[in-house]
């Protein structure tokens, strides 16, 4: 059905239709109710596309998860233990606010033309970014269309460094480097020596700032930094696996193993459960996130409550305010994170 349509329906004419359409003042209430009235019967939508070359809002958020290690899946976002949970928030909360939201996966440089496409064709009126990789170059872009943006996981002295601290950009962060020096700290507080440590990927701001925290924590107390015991897990379960099965293989393995993020730390216990080697007896895990599946699996696992709703929820807010001009300038919030302790460590006898 088209707007003449709703028109010769309610016996309106089609400029009327627009005006109450785009929520005009200057619209005679009965004529607004009988234009309404039509518009529900039929479940008429507007064509958001029409009314972006009009120059008028789409009510529509992109949301664009970049996860460029990851196999290209279209169903693989859903799957994502960090990811999901954020889709599916940012998802609630902007329809909570009369909002639609395109959802977008990036698995590969080309990918960002889709994203830079979304703004310039005005199909949104404001983007959140999460998983940012470190690609200085591509927020620069995004960032001179002066489209309302957050961000989130994103390294703000960096954003500050080259003057991309703009009105129309947000950043939105955890506390991670808190977060991972308080894991370590609470496995030193059990007699911990030797601690390893599954890293996240390194281009990323969370990765860098959770290793960054596990290295500081452990010179900080003058314990040694075994190289051995650093593994590349990259976030992902596969590469987390292998890792682990080349630290078993090599025969000395530390007394406690950090992961950055859960989906590691669960791939550990199963690479360590396939050789006889126990949780917690033989080794204490961490993880980080504190996914859905830390508290149901065996041993439960002791992880880093990472505040995926307080940041999923801000960012919704703070490019909404954006796009309703309601936010005063460049902002970054930090939201802080929590150890939750399981079953996962022990006390050590070493």
């Amino acid at each position: 059905m088209r707007s003449e349509d709703i028109a010769k329906l309610a016996g309106v004419s089609r400029s009327t239709v627009s005006r109450v359409i785009n929520n005009y003042p200057n619209v005679p209430e009965t004529t607004k109710a009988k234009v309404l009235r039509v518009i529900e019967q039929y479940q008429y939508e507007p064509n958001s596309f029409a009314r972006a070359l009009a120059g008028k809002r789409t009510d529509t958020i992109g949301l664009f998860a970049i996860s460029m290690n990851e196999k290209e899946n279209a169903t693989r976002i859903y799957q994502n233990s960090y990811f999901a949970p954020i889709v599916d928030l940012v998802v609630d909360t902007a329809n909570a606010r009369g909002f639609y939201v395109l959802i977008h996966t990036v698995y590969s440089p080309g990918d960002f033309q889709k994203i830079k496409q979304a703004f310039l064709q005005k199909r949104i009126d404001g983007g959140i970014l999460v998983g940012t990789q470190k690609d200085i170059e591509l927020v620069r872009e995004l960032v001179s269309q002066d489209s309302p943006l957050v961000l989130i996981d994103y390294d703000v002295s960096e954003i500050i460094a080259e003057r991309l601290n703009k009105n129309h950009l947000a950043i939105i962060n955890s506390m991670d480097y808190e977060g991972t020096a308080e894991a370590i700290e609470y496995l030193i507080g059990l007699g911990h020596q030797e601690i390893g440590i599954l890293k996240g990927r390194m281009s990323t701001f969370s990765g860098r700032e959770r290793y960054t925290a596990f290295e500081s924590t452990l010179l900080n107390h003058g314990l040694t930094l075994r190289q051995d015991y650093v593994l590349e897990g990259e976030f992902l379960k596969e590469t987390a696996y292998a890792e682990t099965e080349k630290l078993i293989k090599r025969g000395k393995l530390p007394t406690a193993l950090f992961c950055s993020n859960d989906d590691m730390a669960i791939a550990a216990m199963e690479a360590f459960a396939k050789h006889g080697i126990h949780v917690p007896n033989d080794i204490s895990i961490i993880g980080f996130d504190d996914t859905q599946l830390a508290s149901t699996i065996s041993p439960k696992l002791t992880s880093v409550r990472l505040p995926i709703d307080d940041m999923a929820k801000s960012a919704v807010e703070k490019v909404i305010g954006l796009c309703n001009n309601e936010e005063a300038g460049f902002s970054n919030v930090s939201f802080p994170t929590r150890l939750v302790i399981r079953d996962s460590c022990k006390l050590t006898a070493r």
